[in-house]
C-alpha cells in the first residue's frame, strides 16, 4: 500500500510537468490555430539578398565570386560570395546562432585582395537563447568594383 501512494505522487507530479511545458508553448487566446512569432536576425538584408537565401545561393541578380581565400574560416562556415550591380556591392552569408547576431565589414582593400570580416556577436550577459543555427545574408559596399581582386575572408566571435 505505500508505493501505491509513491506510484500515483509521481504520476500526478509528472502530469503537473508536462502540463506546465506545454502551456510555454501554446498560443496566447484561445484559437489553436495561432502560431507564436519567431525570432528574426537583426541582420537585415537589402532587398537585392532574399532573406532567406540558403548558405550555398547566389540571389538571382548576384554574380557569384569564384576568387576566394577562405582559409582563416572554420570548416563549417559558409563560403558563398558574390557582387551585385556595379560590383561594389559585395554579399556574403553569415553564421550566427541562439542570441548571437552577424555582420560583415571590409577590413582592408587593395589593388589585389578586399579582406571582409564575419563577425558573430553575442550578448555579455547570461541570458535564455535559442539553439539554432541561421546563415543570414550580409552586404558590404567596397570603395572600387570587385573586379578580379580576391576576396579573403576571415570569421571571429565577440560579446558585447
Amino acid at each position: 500500500m505505500r508505493h501505491i501512494g509513491t506510484v500515483v505522487g509521481t504520476g500526478v507530479l509528472l502530469l503537473a510537468i508536462s502540463a506546465c511545458g506545454s502551456a510555454q508553448n501554446a498560443a496566447p487566446g484561445a484559437g489553436g490555430g495561432e502560431t507564436l512569432p519567431t525570432a528574426t536576425s537583426s541582420s537585415e538584408a537589402p532587398p537585392e539578398v532574399p532573406p532567406n537565401a540558403s548558405p550555398g545561393e547566389v540571389p538571382p541578380d548576384g554574380k557569384p565570386v569564384t576568387k576566394l581565400d577562405t582559409n582563416a574560416l572554420p570548416e563549417d562556415q559558409p563560403r558563398t560570395v558574390w557582387t551585385v550591380g556595379d560590383g561594389k556591392t559585395v554579399g556574403v552569408i553569415g553564421q550566427e546562432g541562439g542570441c548571437g547576431k552577424a555582420s560583415a565589414s571590409v577590413l582592408e582593400q587593395s589593388a589585389s585582395a578586399v579582406k571582409i570580416e564575419l563577425l558573430e556577436t553575442t550578448p555579455l550577459t547570461k541570458q535564455m537563447c535559442t539553439m539554432d543555427i541561421r546563415f543570414p545574408p550580409l552586404t558590404v559596399q567596397l570603395s572600387e568594383p570587385l573586379g578580379e581582386r580576391t576576396v579573403v575572408l576571415t570569421s571571429r566571435q565577440e560579446q558585447k
